[in-house]
């Protein structure tokens, strides 16, 4: 009886590489449907930030508060999706026409020389990263968040991921979530703020470190007052 030849190893590893992405791509899809119950407790981001914190000489105390969607001012939901995502409500959590733009820009020899990076995330870009990846920036972390991306919009809808969205992402120094950041900059609860407020809460969200020192600079009260403005064309769920 002739002896069956077993697989060469190049093709044993790729079946079991190929059986770990699956159960990679499970294991958040079960974490994302989890989140359609209770909130998520904490995102990637978050816990590298606490590390990072723990770490420091002097570090901040920790900010963070769930609230449910409804108790989230509509003035901070209008303005963070006019700064952040203006499509937010029509695209299918990729807007391509922006990642266009943004690799272009990319790519040019003026940002190249002025060394900037223009990002075309939408929100549910943002939130995926943040969830479950780190912040470098290479073509096999975006194609997982692409993966990412579409079971969140698949699973959680619209409105849970705005909720989990601004309940989750960073507004300063162990700053996190709309309640906290309310009570940090305005002394008010996420419910109470006002469209200037919430414009200047949401334009805030690309480097809000660095902004937080500077709640006030010309840049931010120009940008703060073009937010301002736009938040009344957009749309955002019920």
């Amino acid at each position: 009886m002739q002896r069956r030849t077993p697989p060469p190893a190049w093709r044993r590893l790729l079946w079991l590489t190929l059986l770990s992405l699956l159960a990679l791509q499970g294991y958040f899809a079960l974490r994302i449907a989890l989140w359609t119950i209770v909130p998520p407790s904490s995102t990637t981001f978050m816990r590298a930030a606490q590390l990072r914190l723990l770490k420091s000489a002097d570090p901040p105390p920790w900010q963070h508060e769930w609230v449910r969607y409804d108790a989230i001012s509509a003035n901070l939901k209008r303005a963070v999706v006019a700064s952040e995502d203006a499509t937010f409500l029509t695209n299918d959590g990729v807007d391509w026409s922006a990642i266009r733009s943004a690799w272009d820009k990319n790519h040019s020899r003026r940002y190249e020389r002025e060394d900037k990076i223009v990002g075309g995330s939408t929100i549910t870009q943002q939130l995926a990263k943040n969830l479950f990846l780190s912040p470098e920036r290479d073509y096999l972390r975006k194609a997982q968040e692409l993966v990412i991306t579409y079971m969140l919009e698949g699973i959680l809808g619209k409105r849970r991921i705005l909720e989990i969205y601004l309940n989750s992402v960073e507004w300063g120094n162990g700053i996190y979530g709309a309640q906290a950041a309310a009570r940090t900059y305005f002394h008010t609860d996420a419910a109470r703020l006002s469209p200037w407020q919430a414009a200047r809460l949401a334009v805030m969200l690309p480097a809000p470190r660095i902004y937080q020192k500077r709640l006030y600079s010309p840049y931010l009260n120009a940008r703060t007052a073009t937010i301002a403005a736009r938040m009344w064309d957009v749309q955002i769920p019920r």
